[in-house]
């Protein structure tokens, strides 16, 4: 693996990563707060990654999208 797409990763991909973990933590927990305890049974209140990827959307379709040089990156975590 050449270094320049280990920048790119670490640059591009993780940062989001972590930003959709978070955002879906956030829903997770104000639902929970209001009385739907959802997230809780489906194990989303937690900010491992894994628990929040969907194949599709955090996955296939980002990928579909950068390999057909589209300019627009699309995609979606699980819903909570």
């Amino acid at each position: 693996m050449q270094l320049n797409t280990v920048q790119t990763i670490t640059v591009w991909v993780l940062p989001v990563l972590f930003a959709i973990t978070v955002h879906e933590v956030a829903h997770g927990y104000v639902a929970y707060l209001l009385g739907d305890k959802t997230a809780r049974i489906l194990g989303r209140l937690t900010l491992n990654p894994i628990k929040h990827i969907d194949l599709f959307g955090t996955i296939l379709v980002p990928l579909v999208l950068l390999f057909l040089n589209t300019g627009v990156v699309l995609g979606w975590a699980k819903p909570v």
